[in-house]
């Protein structure tokens, strides 16, 4: 199961990361990032989505309905 963690680096930023658990221990993490602002930061989740959405093949999330 893989899932998004967003953490405060000691300079104050937020960083991104996509961690990657088997059971109840984490495998695998890997380091999307770290953002200042709200901008910055929606973009490395939507990177972190996509590396997640990349390895299953299909979409983390599917907000299509919601779009009409």
């Amino acid at each position: 199961m893989a899932y998004i963690r967003k953490y405060k680096t000691t300079s104050g930023a937020t960083g991104v990361q996509v961690c990657y658990k088997e059971g109840n221990q984490v495998v695998k993490t890997v380091h999307v990032g770290s953002a200042s602002d709200e901008k910055a930061l929606a973009r490395l989740i939507k990177k972190a989505r996509g590396i997640i959405d990349a390895e299953k093949g299909t979409p983390m999330f599917n907000l299509d309905r919601f779009n009409k």
